[in-house]
């Protein structure tokens, strides 16, 4: 089994750049499951129906969020009826839509978790008890493919969660700082994590954002209203290779396209 995962595609520009690559990096990579993370795949944050709908049509098998899932009312009832379209579960309660979902291949089953870190993200729930919570779910369900988007600040939180569900899970994947770290490996119970599989957009760019625009504001100071970089793009991502029998992984890989 091999499962691609995609880091935070930014902007229409961003789902552009998915729907010209990901296609043909399938079949190159002979991907069996496409998961993507998309909070930030509408143009000034967030995740829109129109914006899950091109993620989807890319060829993504689910899309997980973070702290931005929540941020465009018009997909409230989207995240509630469609059980591909995730945000975390340690959001809220009360919010709409869920963190967790099983895709049916068939042949098998691979659950997917979605969380969100605690450190620097206000108002979430204890990520490491939840995780434990689905993960017994999983179980429960004989499912033995689980893999999990932890939408985290600090690289320790990733790492610790990494560590805390090693050997129980698949893999564990960080998104949110949009940097790929050089870090992927096989934990040593079996799971496989990186800390950031980065994002997918505007190469010249402070994470996505005009450069001067985040200089404006980083440097300073200055109140302005983050616009997308528009100039050449890349892909980031990582794709583990997942053991039939354990369900454990026995490879791991970055992924990085760029256009020229």
């Amino acid at each position: 089994m091999n499962v691609l995962c995609i880091g935070d595609v930014t902007g229409e520009i961003g789902c552009r750049y998915l729907r010209k690559v990901l296609p043909d990096l399938k079949r190159e990579l002979k991907a069996d499951v496409v998961i993507v993370n998309g909070e930030n795949s509408a143009d000034g944050n967030g995740v829109t129906p129109y914006s899950a709908d091109s993620l989807f049509a890319s060829g993504a098998d689910v899309i997980t969020g973070g702290n931005h899932s929540l941020r465009r009312r018009e997909v409230f009832e989207r995240l509630d009826s469609d059980p591909f379209l995730l945000r975390p579960q340690n959001i809220s309660e009360n919010a709409p839509g869920k963190g967790y979902c099983v895709l049916d291949l068939g042949r098998t089953k691979i659950a997917v978790i979605n969380l969100v870190g605690k450190v620097y993200m206000p108002d979430a729930a204890d990520p490491f008890s939840i995780a434990e919570e689905l993960i017994e779910k999983a179980k429960a369900d004989s499912i033995k493919y689980i893999m999990i988007d932890f939408h985290a600040e600090a690289t320790a939180e990733k790492m610790a969660l990494g560590y805390f569900v090693d050997g129980k899970v698949s893999a564990v994947f960080g998104t949110h700082t949009h940097v790929l770290t050089a870090d992927c490996k096989i934990l040593p119970d079996g799971t496989g994590f990186i800390t950031d599989i980065g994002f997918t957009g505007p190469v010249d760019s402070v994470l996505g954002v005009k450069k001067e625009l985040s200089l404006a504001r980083i440097k300073d100071g200055t109140p302005v209203k983050f616009t997308l970089a528009d100039s050449k793009c890349a892909l980031n991502g990582i794709l583990f290779e997942l053991d039939d029998k354990t369900g454990l992984c026995k490879g791991v890989k970055t992924v990085v396209t760029q256009e020229t």
